[in-house]
């Protein structure tokens, strides 16, 4: 195993791709996050908005380079032809899939980190002039709190968890295009189906089952009794969800031709 994480390894860290995906993480998620905590205002007290939702509104665009970055990761060496060397050196797919589970992992969560501790430290600086104080019910920001602290920590989870349900979608559809619209698809079509259901009964279960919507309930740190879903049985439904397609995915990588 550690060979084949090292050749992973070497692979993510000798393509040029892999840089700058990770730059597109890091660079327009915190971009993104500050811009929206710099124009959300607070006029009153209960203005409804969650601060920790707002510091961290970048994440639902970092999940799309996080998708891309990990399809790449499979689909490049299919579309090359280079998987065949790759099992041809490693005929163990199991081990190699593991492996690339492991390095993809392991780059998002460091660069997951980075954008999430960022992001709070600018919101924390200009939530308070925007009306998020402790006049309006908003004490300031901060890592020491235990809901902030779960909203970050989850929030670098659910990114890595992104990263694995993209990688074991690669694996199965083996083509880098179709892979990540299969990704974006399955991440936004329970709240786009959501805004077309009248039963607030079937809302409510689709928000529950949706990797993205319960994934990011891990963010909620106000109104928690009237969230669909608990922050950590949230993101234990997208890890249900990643565990579930990357036993799909070993199976047919191990059942099929390369």
């Amino acid at each position: 195993m550690r060979q084949a994480i090292r050749a992973e390894w070497t692979k993510a860290r000798t393509v040029r791709s892999t840089g700058w995906l990770l730059a597109g993480l890091v660079g327009p998620a915190i971009a993104l996050s500050a811009l929206v905590s710099l124009s959300t205002k607070c006029a009153s007290a209960g203005c409804g908005y969650d601060p920790a939702k707002v510091s961290l509104t970048g994440i639902y665009l970092g999940q799309a380079v996080v998708a891309v970055l990990a399809v790449l990761t499979v689909g490049d060496e299919y579309g090359t032809g280079m998987i065949q060397l790759t099992f041809t050196a490693m005929p163990r797919r199991a081990t190699v899939l593991a492996a690339k589970a492991a390095v993809v992992c392991g780059l998002v969560l460091a660069a997951a980190a980075i954008t999430v501790l960022a992001s709070v430290l600018i919101a924390r600086q200009m939530l308070p002039g925007n009306g998020f104080t402790a006049a309006h019910g908003y004490p300031p920001l901060t890592l020491t709190s235990g809901p902030m602290l779960r909203a970050s920590f989850g929030t670098v989870l659910y990114l890595g968890l992104i990263g694995l349900l993209s990688l074991a979608v690669a694996t199965m559809v083996r083509d880098a295009a179709v892979a990540i619209g299969a990704v974006l698809a399955l991440l936004f079509l329970f709240p786009v189906v959501v805004h077309f259901v009248a039963d607030p009964t079937w809302q409510r279960h689709l928000d529950q089952l949706g990797p993205m919507t319960a994934g990011l309930a891990i963010q909620d740190t106000v109104n928690l009794a009237g969230q669909p879903i608990g922050p950590w049985a949230g993101l234990a439904v997208l890890a249900a969800w990643a565990a579930a397609l990357l036993a799909l995915a070993t199976l047919l990588l191990t059942r099929r031709d390369a």
